[in-house]
């Protein structure tokens, strides 16, 4: 007689160890896996294309006819403030003449404007300290002066007092014509 185990099924198909089905939970439970790495993982990737809005402000045209003497427009380009600024001969002056004063970040008034063009500045709106917004014709040099944190800028956007440690930034720029100024 033949030893048997009470409880012992030879046949697999009774006991539920049937290879198929778990060859299928297997592949099943790998493909849930890799379908969570997945959806965990794109919300990183996508993070890194460049939004819809700072493509299609790449470069943008103003028209300068907009701005008056002595005055600025505020354009956005790239998602931040952009100033537009058409200087008075006076600002001009009083700018170049601050060329040699002490400054943390020197830099001659003709560097920070096209040649020819002194009465245009363009400059990006944002305090070289925290990035907050300076207002138009405050501060102590009649440029712009950050309320935040008190920074102090010039007719031609240099730092002249305060925790900012560099002048506005100027952003890459061409004149297409007399009127119209091509930034980016």
């Amino acid at each position: 007689m033949a030893d048997t185990v009470v409880g012992a099924n030879p046949d697999p198909h009774v006991s539920g160890e049937d290879p198929n089905r778990r060859d299928f939970i297997h592949i099943a439970a790998g493909a849930a896996a890799v379908g969570a790495v997945a959806a965990l993982a794109w919300p990183l990737v996508d993070q890194m294309n460049p939004s819809g809005d700072t493509l299609a402000l790449a470069s943008i045209e103003f028209d300068l006819t907009k701005v008056a003497a002595g005055q600025q427009v505020v354009v956005k380009w790239r998602g931040k403030p952009l100033f537009v600024r058409n200087r008075t001969p006076q600002q001009i002056a009083a700018a170049i003449k601050d060329d040699s004063a002490p400054m943390p970040d020197p830099e001659p008034d003709e560097a920070r404007h096209k040649p020819g063009k002194p009465e245009w500045l363009v400059l990006v709106g944002t305090c070289t300290h925290l990035g907050c917004v300076p207002t138009f014709g405050g501060g102590d040099y009649g440029g712009w002066f950050c309320p935040c944190h008190g920074s102090h800028y010039d007719t031609s956007g240099r730092i002249r007092k305060g925790p900012a440690p560099k002048n506005l930034v100027v952003p890459e720029y061409a004149f297409v014509s007399d009127t119209k100024v091509k930034i980016g």
